[in-house]
């Protein structure tokens, strides 16, 4: 009988909305990251990148949120503290590579294959891992932020830090059968 460690590691992962303060290091990132870089590619293009928010990193984006929504007073000071929710942040950027046989489209998938796999891997190595993704992904004052090209686009940020046990929630059956069809 095949081993379903993958399935049950897929069957386990939940999003972790709150997260210690510990995080993985650059170091204990990197096989990770290796792993995650086998996702299916077509071409091999590797279009995409990671970036990891730490430290003033995080205020940063709080300040570039801000600038973006154009908040002030009490609402900005919120705005400005979601990234200061997990010591670690990956930011997730889909790139662009000229190719004829590669669509934008499918290249943005694979970024996508990407920051899921490195979510799951986050999760089974024991961290808590929520992708958080919204408006602000698409705003000026962040790209700017993150040094984004002209090809690449923001996907979102994996925060990622210790599990809070007590906060994990039993996930609903999922019944697989409306969502599978059969072509004869």
């Amino acid at each position: 009988m095949a081993d379903h460690s993958a399935l049950d590691a897929v069957l386990r992962r939940r999003s972790h909305s709150s997260v210690t303060a510990d995080a993985p290091t650059h170091d204990e990132l990197l096989p990770l990251v290796a792993a995650a870089a086998t996702v299916a590619d077509h071409s091999a293009l590797r279009p995409w990148r990671l970036i990891e928010l730490r430290g003033a990193a995080r205020e940063r984006l709080g300040a570039a949120f801000v600038e973006a929504s154009g908040l002030e007073g009490k609402d900005a000071e919120k705005l400005a503290a979601k990234p200061l929710r997990a010591s670690l942040l990956i930011a997730v950027v889909a790139r662009t590579v000229p190719s004829f046989k590669v669509p934008a489209w499918e290249q943005e998938a694979v970024a996508s294959g990407v920051a899921h796999t490195l979510s799951l891997l986050l999760d089974d190595a024991g961290w808590g891992v929520m992708w958080r993704t919204g408006g602000h992904t698409r705003a000026e004052a962040v790209h700017r932020m993150h040094g984004l090209g002209s090809d690449e686009q923001l996907l979102g940020w994996l925060y990622v830090g210790g599990r809070v046990p007590d906060k994990e929630k039993p996930r609903k059956p999922i019944d697989p059968e409306p969502l599978i069809s059969v072509l004869e």
